[in-house]
Parts: structure tokens; sequence; C-alpha cells
């Protein structure tokens, strides 16, 4: 085979031809079977003149009517090359021409050209007999030239391929005579040249050779063997040469067709005549169709008669006598099959579009289908109808084609598919008929917009995240189709498009996923808000928007920060108290602050001390140093401490500042401890006049809350009161007060320092539940931060206001 493919000659022969017959290819090429994969068959772009730039943008593409692709054309050269293995025999075992019409199809504008590709034989077959031998039986006193039929070798191959001369082996008997047939078909004849002599050899042994005309040629060979018999020398004869019958199709197996007469002029068991059929090979489709008695010659069914496969057959009988040198006779027989009406009809489609849009115009065509049937005659006649209250209809376009239009209107959010039953019968008695559904896919056209969930998002994020992080995933639906339904997101430009907003997050175009573009810090910016806008690729295109809040929420990233006047880094201060100090005096009060919120920035103070210094003692909550008892001559004069103000985030952060306590003898060495604080000239600043307007606002509405309760809590029925506690309000040694019952409480706390004092109020949930810590220090600062996040905590409670104040 490789050779035959390295030899094979490849014949191009382009053939432009008039357009206005259709129906003849537009270019012709012929190449040779079995040639390799890839071999150029001709440059089909510049055969019909096309531009091989184009090729690929204009999508041009061979398509074959067998649905197998032979052919090929390569895009960047406009070659046109074998794609699979050209058997001649496979794709034309019948013909001696044979050719593969393919159609090139090109857009942008559309193009149709015809391309005949012509397969040449090559001869690959060798010829070759149906049996490896053959016998026959000739008396002794068979005469001279006596011819007897031979089998003929078939070759798949055509033309000058095929079989061309039959040889026979030297021998002394016999001799070989070829008689054309006609259209290039040759069939060998055994003549007798000489006597037979059954004495002096009763067998005969010969070979014939078939040879075809190739080159190189290839042969097939035959045995013959030749069995020299005693005389028998009257030979069966049938009444006529050429029997015909009728059977009708699907005639039961048994069932008689036709009878066979043949006579002999022999005596004895040499006028007893057995019948046979005999298969040649242009018969071998026929074999097992019928059968013969072979006393009677009746010929019967045998296999399943079908006018669709097979309208008539030709079969040949043989007589042949019981003599001890039989003779024989042969007759041939033509059967004509009658058709019934035994095939229902068959829908075929032809061609269907894949969707018809829901705005679609009546008369719109949906789908071409053809309706056939094998049957002939009025029994090969078929209509067709549409089954069902559907918005479409059948219209015939020409003989056995049909169109399905539209012949309603369309909507895909009501019927998004069509299952289309076509019933056709033909006009048999009884009538046939076959049923076929179609499927209709209506296309949508853009009709609705992108929506999303809600109309607002809440997307809660930790400062100091990484940069790149998914906060949140928006995600819009369309009830469209197809590009209709592909929706893209992008912060809306609009007036209120800030930079600090589209400096911090951006958003996935594709999947709505928005990222982060750096990292946040609470203390800085709180919460934000942009909008997203979704809009689906439809023509024209419709959107929605959804509004966005982003809430930063605080992590314990600042250390405390100690106030004035103990905030110089390094520093020691001092503070002096007098010997006769008594146990609870106060020697100074360490302010600090921290720029988180919630319990990040709910401070605790401590001292750190040498083992066994117990003199000393500090507020945890307050910051007031103050004695633990009276002095001793023992204690030393100068006590340093170091004070360490810690918050209570995870982990916790601290900060340190030194205080040195000088004990002196009197009250006139004491020093104010406000020399390191500024102080203000003005008796009465702006800032105090907010700090009293603010103080007074937030006592009266909480005394009006507690009077409303108060109120609410006496109207309501004695069952209510069994299901809530009392309110009870509770005094402290301290000063401090608290007002609690069965669902909230509410703890206000006054330091008994006059420098200072303090208002507490715990939170309710706020997302994430924070309170508002407000302090106001000596030198009229005043800061403003959320504390105390909720979500470690359980239960209802109230917002937390401190406030802190001090004299000027």
């Amino acid at each position: 085979m490789g050779n035959r493919t390295e030899c094979a000659l490849i014949a191009v022969c382009v053939i432009f031809l008039s357009v206005v017959d259709t129906a003849v290819a537009q270019v012709a090429y012929s190449v040779s079977e079995e040639v390799n994969t890839g071999t150029f068959v001709g440059n089909i772009a510049n055969d019909l003149n096309l531009n091989v730039q184009e090729l690929e943008s204009r999508m041009f593409h061979i398509v074959s009517a067998s649905g197998k692709k032979y052919f090929e054309v390569n895009l960047k050269t406009g070659v046109l090359f074998v794609n699979q293995r050209l058997d001649r025999e496979a794709l034309c075992p019948a013909s001696s021409q044979c050719s593969v019409n393919l159609e090139a199809i090109a857009n942008n504008p559309l193009n149709l050209f015809r391309i005949e590709v012509n397969i040449l034989d090559v001869n690959d077959n060798a010829p070759l007999f149906r049996v490896k031998s053959k016998h026959f039986n000739i008396s002794e006193l068979a005469s001279v030239g006596d011819r007897f039929q031979l089998p003929r070798a078939s070759d798949p191959d055509v033309g000058s391929n095929s079989v061309r001369s039959y040889k026979l082996s030297p021998n002394e008997h016999f001799s070989l005579d070829v008689q054309s047939g006609g259209e290039q078909t040759v069939s060998p004849e055994l003549v007798l040249q000489k006597a037979l002599d059954r004495e002096k050899q009763s067998v005969n042994h010969l070979t014939l050779t078939a040879v075809d005309g190739g080159k190189p040629p290839k042969s097939g060979t035959l045995q013959i063997v030749v069995n020299v018999q005693d005389v028998n020398d009257n030979a069966p004869v049938f009444s006529k040469p050429l029997y015909k019958a009728r059977v009708i199709e699907n005639t039961a197996i048994g069932a008689l067709v036709i009878k066979l007469n043949a006579t002999d002029a022999d005596e004895g068991v040499n006028s007893q005549i057995l019948y046979s059929l005999v298969n040649r090979d242009s018969d071998e489709k026929n074999s097992g169709m019928f059968s013969i008695d072979t006393e009677s010659g009746e010929i019967t069914v045998q296999g399943a008669i079908d006018f669709e496969t097979q309208n008539a057959y030709e079969i040949h009988a043989q007589a042949k006598d019981k003599g001890l040198n039989s003779r024989s006779a042969h007759c041939k027989v033509l059967i004509e099959v009658i058709d019934v009406n035994d095939n229902a009809p068959e829908i075929s489609l032809t061609s269907q579009i894949n969707a018809v849009m829901e705005d679609a115009k009546k008369g719109t065509t949906v789908a071409l289908i053809t309706i056939s049937d094998k049957d002939s005659g009025k029994y090969g006649s078929a209509c067709g109808k549409l089954v069902g209250e559907i918005p479409f209809k059948l219209e015939i376009s020409y003989k056995t084609y049909y169109s399905i239009v539209v012949d309603g209107p369309l909507d895909r959010e009501r019927e998004a598919q069509y299952n289309v039953t076509i019933i056709a019968t033909d006009e048999g008695t009884p009538p046939l008929s076959s049923t076929r559904v179609f499927t209709v896919q209506v296309s949508d056209v853009n009709d609705n917009a992108p929506r999303f969930p809600s109309h607002v998002v809440n997307v809660y994020v930790k400062e100091n995240g990484p940069k790149g992080q998914i906060i949140h995933t928006l995600l819009a639906t369309d009830p469209d189709l197809g590009e209709n339904s592909k929706i893209t997101y992008e912060l809306l430009d609009s007036p209120r498009k800030t930079s600090q907003v589209f400096s911090a997050v951006s958003i996935n175009a594709d999947n709505g996923e928005i990222v982060t573009l750096q990292s946040f810090n609470y203390e800085e910016m709180k919460t934000f808000q942009f909008k997203v806008q979704a809009t689906d690729s439809g023509v024209p295109p419709l959107s929605s928007n959804v509004s966005v809040n982003v809430f930063i929420l605080d992590e314990n990233d600042n250390s405390p920060g100690i106030l004035a006047p103990y905030s110089e880094h390094g520093s020691v201060n001092t503070e002096n108290i007098p010997y006769s100090a008594e146990a609870g005096y106060f020697v100074a009060k360490i302010r600090a602050v921290d720029a988180d919120s919630g319990y990040n920035a709910l401070l605790s103070y401590h001292i750190s001390e040498p083992k066994g210094n117990n003199l000393f003692r500090i507020g945890s909550s307050s910051g007031e140093i103050r004695t633990k008892r009276r002095m001793s001559d023992n204690d030393l004069k100068t006590h340093p401490l170091v004070i360490v103000v810690s918050d209570s985030g995870e982990p916790s952060l601290s900060a340190t500042v030194s205080v040195d306590v000088v004990v002196v003898e009197s009250t006139g060495d004491i020093q104010t401890q406000f020399k390191h604080a500024p102080i203000k000239e003005e008796s009465f600043s702006d800032l105090n006049l907010y700090l009293l307007i603010a103080i007074v606002s937030v006592s009266v509405i909480f005394l009006l809350s507690l009077i409303s309760l108060i109120a609410v809590k006496c109207c309501r029925t004695d069952g209510s009161f069994s299901r809530y506690s009392a309110p009870v309000i509770t005094t402290h040694p301290d000063g401090s007060w608290s007002y609690s019952k069965s669902t909230q409480q509410y703890d206000v706390c006054f330091s008994s320092d006059t420098l200072k004092s303090d208002v507490v109020v715990f939170p309710a949930p706020f997302p994430p539940a924070d309170a508002e810590l407000i302090s106001i220090n000596g030198g009229d600062t005043f800061t403003r931060t959320q504390t105390l996040p909720n979500t470690e905590k359980k239960g209802s409670s109230v917002p937390v206001f401190l406030f802190s104040s001090s004299p000027q």
C-alpha cells in the first residue's frame, strides 16, 4: 500500500463552468484513491478566485453530502487536501465513475460553490473467484467442441484495472474461450479440444487464472477438477429457456412461486431429473430468497420478500439427470415482486432554524420537512398536517416538501418552546400513518432588566485587611436568555462619585466580586457608600442599580495614649504629698485615650510596682492614684511609680507613664499638679458651653425617656406586670446610681474626684453595635470614638456615652 501511495499520480483538472447551470460543479478535480492523508488536490482559493486572506474571516468551509469529511481546506493557503482515506470501491461499489460532490460555503457575503472530486481507480484489488475450486463431471463420449461454462472472477476495480483476460494451464484436452459480455465484462468457457478417455485419465486438474489490466497486473486462480464419466448422451431439456413469475411482497415462507418442467430423452436413471438452483456471481444477492424442490421443480419462497429492497429477482435453475455420466440443462427464471402498502410515511427534517424570535412575524419559516413513502403508486403518496393548538401551520412547498411557518403570536415568557407534532398519512387501503415531533425553540428579545435581590446591600469589612480581598459578591439575575441575560457590573459614575470611594474598591465586571484596592483604617473612615450598576448585553442594553453601604470594623491596632500633663515621652513626672496624708488621699489622676473603639478602647489602669510597695493604689477604671494608708517613718521619701494603661482588645495593647511621688513635711511644699497643663485665660470658653449644652440635653432626654418608660409600665395590666419585673433605682456609696429592669440596665457613675466626672450608659447593637466614647480633658480637647462592640455580648443593651469634664 505504501508503494502504491508513493507512486499514485494525482491528476488535477480545473473546469470553470457557466454559472447559469447551478446543478453543475463550478470546479472539478481528480485524485487517485488510496493516496496519503494530506495529499494536495487543488488550490481552491485560486480556482474560485477567492482571496486567501479572507478565507478565515468569511468562515470558509467544506460540506459533503455524505456527511463524511473526505476533504478539507487549509484556510491559510487555500489548498484542498485529502482528509480521510479514499477507497473508490467503498464509495462507489457499483459504478464505473466515482465522484464526491462537495459544497464550499463562504460568509459575508454568503456564497455557495459546488466542487466535484473524481476518485480515480488504482489497481489495489486482485481478481477473486467466489469458490476456490470447480468440479466437472464430463462423459468420455463428450464431443470435441463441447463447452462448459466456468465461474467468472470478480474485481472491485474498474476500467483497465478490472478483469481483462483469463488463462488456462497447459493441458492435452481442454482450451479456453473467453466471450466478451459487453461493457468490459468477459466470461470464460472451457472447450473440449480432444476426446476424453477415462481409461487413460479419469481426472484432469486444471488451473484457471484471471488477470486484470492494472500495471503491474494482479491475478486470481481457480482450481478446476474434471471427472471423466461414462456415457449419458442426452441432456435434460427445459420446456422453455425463460420462465416468468410474479410474487406479492411479504409472501409467507414456503409459498409456491412457479413450477419448472424439464424432460430427458434417455431412459431409466439417465432420464430421472434432479432440479437445483445455480448461484452465479451476479445472483449472490438472491441467495437464500428462493428454494426449489429437487424432484418436482417447484420454486418456493425461502426468505423475506420486500419490494422496497428489491423489486425483481433473476435466478438460474439447473436440471440434471441421474445417469452415471449425468448431463444438465439450465434456464433463467425472472420473478417480479408486486408492491403492497406495508410502509408508513417517513417524516424527515430537511432544515430547521435554531430558534425563532418571539417577535417573529406571521409567515416566518421555522423548518423545512420532507414526507416520503417507500411504497410505489398511490401507496407512496402521502400528505401531512399539524396537530394541536399551536401558533404554527404546515404549508406545502413542492411535491413532498413542506414548510412549517409561524401562524400566530409568540411569547417566550409564556412558552419557551413548542413541541410541534406532524402526522403523515398515505393513500393506501387501509391507510398508514406516522408521527414525528419537532421542538421549536423561541428565542428571547431583551425586554427584562437585571434585578438585584434588594436595593441596598450592607457590607462589613475589618480594618487593616489585605489589599485585593473580596469583601462581597453581588448577584443580579435576568430572566432573559443568552446575551440578553449576560450581566456585567460596574461602579456607577454619578455626581456623588468621589476619588475616596473609587480608590478604595473595584468590582469584577463579570462576576460582581467587590475587591478592595487599599487597606482600610477605621480611625480614618468608618463607612462609605457607592452604587453598582448591572447591565445586560442585549440590544439595547438594560440596567438596574443597587446601593452598597460598606462599614469598617474596628481592630485593636492603636495603643492607649497618655494625656497631659503626663504625656511627654520619656519624662518623669513628680507629684508631692504631705507626710500627714490620710489613707485614700488623692495623689494624681492618669488620663489616657485610645483611638480604637468598643472594647479595644476600654482602658484599665495598673501600677507596676516593686514587690513590697503597698503604699499606693490606682483605680482600674478611673486612673486615680490614692494612698492605701498613712505614712510611717519607715517609708521612703520618694516613691517611683510606673503606671501601665492597657486596653481590652485581643491582644491587649498598653502604654506606661512614670510618676515619682515625693513625701514632703508640709502642704506648703506641694506644687500644683497642673503645672504641665496649659492654662486658658478665658473664664468660660465655647467648648465649655458646648459641653454644658450637651450634658443638659442628654440629661433631659434621659429623664424624659425614664419618665415615659415608667408611665408605660404603669399603664399596663396586671398580666403585663407579671411578665416583667418592676424597675429598680439603686444608689451606691460612691455617689453613682443605676436604673434596671428585667431586660435593660442603665448605670450612671460619678467620680468623687472634683477634677473629673464620667457618665456611662451601656449600648444597644448597631452593625456592628458600637458605643460612643466622648472624653473632654482639661485642655478643652474633644474626642469621639465608637466603643464596645456587641459581637461578644448576648442579650439586649443600650448605647454607651462617656463624658469627662474638668474644671478650668
